[in-house]
């Protein structure tokens, strides 16, 4: 790790550092806010009226990339849409596929939020291609932590911890991330299959050289359950030839090619949520079901929506049903999560699992290292408000 000087600090970043030790003086709290694409992610039940906002649209401006090096280095003001319209011109991508929700995602908010699209389970997650993070902290100073080359380092691993933190650790000032070359070739294919069987298959081919890049599957409309038909579509991505052979031998098992135009349109709607299923009735939220891609079909009474294998199964349901969604999602040993709802009701609801008392020790222990002053607003992430 290295601490950055404060005297030698570009002017915006001096101003930023400058309101955080104020707060941390007068004991205000602060909202980091970017371009607010994933405001509605998260416990929101902490903020009061009095807190202050921080803003991250004064960052020096930074989009540096090394194709050769397949690495790029971003500040967290760079929206997400410019970045990736920078790899695409260079034949490269970030493979865990982020969601924006909204025009104004940006770079810092993708890394803060955590959430990966369709194929994150083949692919990995946003903290698999983190390398490293200039974090500027609750008591002003900005951090280096990792670099642009992949290390072992005893600790905490800051720079990955940072996925997913939601703001509770720091400004994401910049950030170097790993990419990959875009897939030389791309086809989805779509079967018949109930939720039960559509897991069988899953699980089979994942123990196969298959090239599954995501997967998905939806109830029949007119099911309302998720016991009956739906469709499983799955995404082929890789070398020619082996997309090829992987097309072949499922469509054995009554798989058919889905025409390139239906499939460009579904999985951008799976990741964004702008599919038909995310549209919520009156009283209903969204729930985001976490467990092993080897579990059955839940006793949930209501279709869900199954991607990742089998390992993410959104469900809408009451947020009422908080108690008996979490208890279901930790018997097989996963967890429930309230991703989108009524503000009021979410409000009175843990978005998120209660953590363990051991993860909750380990939470205070960074913060008291990274925000001993308590000026982020520590209420986002539902525990240690």
């Amino acid at each position: 790790m290295n601490t950055m000087n404060s005297s030698s600090l570009p002017p915006a970043l001096a101003a930023m550092s400058e309101q955080i030790q104020t707060a941390a003086a007068v004991g205000q709290t602060l909202h980091i806010q970017g371009g607010n694409s994933k405001v509605l992610y998260g416990d929101r039940s902490a903020r009061q009226p009095n807190d202050g906002v921080l803003s991250t649209a004064s960052l020096p401006f930074k989009c540096d990339h090394e194709p050769t090096e397949l690495v790029v280095t971003a500040s967290g003001n760079v929206l997400l849409s410019q970045l990736q319209s920078v790899l695409a011109a260079k034949g490269q991508y970030l493979p865990f596929d982020p969601p924006h929700f909204g025009d104004t995602a940006t770079v810092g908010g993708m890394v803060a939020a955590g959430l990966s699209g369709p194929a994150r389970a083949s692919s990995g997650s946003v903290r698999d291609y983190v390398l490293g993070v200039h974090l500027l902290d609750g008591k002003g100073d900005v951090l280096q932590f990792g670099g642009q080359v992949m290390k072992n380092v005893a600790g905490y691993d800051v720079s990955r911890l940072l996925a997913g933190s939601m703001g509770q650790l720091g400004v994401i000032v910049e950030v170097s991330l790993k990419v990959q070359p875009l897939p030389v070739a791309d086809l989805t294919l779509v079967l018949e299959a109930t939720q039960a069987q559509a897991l069988q298959r899953l699980n089979a081919w994942a123990a196969l050289p298959l090239p599954l890049n995501a997967s998905a599957w939806l109830a029949d409309g007119d099911d309302a359950t998720g016991a009956g038909d739906g469709q499983l579509f799955v995404r082929l991505r890789g070398a020619q030839a082996a997309v090829a052979s992987a097309h072949q031998r499922l469509a054995q098992e009554g798989a058919r090619a889905v025409e390139f135009s239906a499939a460009n349109a579904l999985w951008p709607s799976l990741r964004e949520h702008t599919h038909q299923f995310f549209s919520l009735p009156p009283g209903m939220a969204m729930w985001r079901l976490s467990v092993p891609d080897t579990c059955p079909p839940l006793p949930m009474g209501v279709a869900p929506l199954l991607e990742w294998g089998g390992a993410q199964r959104w469900v809408k349901a009451p947020v009422s049903a908080a108690a008996s969604l979490r208890a279901t999602a930790l018997a097989m040993g996963g967890h429930a999560t309230l991703f989108r709802g009524a503000a009021g009701e979410i409000a009175s609801t843990p978005v998120f699992t209660p953590l363990s008392s051991s993860l909750e020790r380990i939470h205070r222990q960074l913060f008291a290292q990274l925000d001993p002053s308590r000026v982020w607003n520590t209420g986002r992430m539902g525990c240690l408000a």
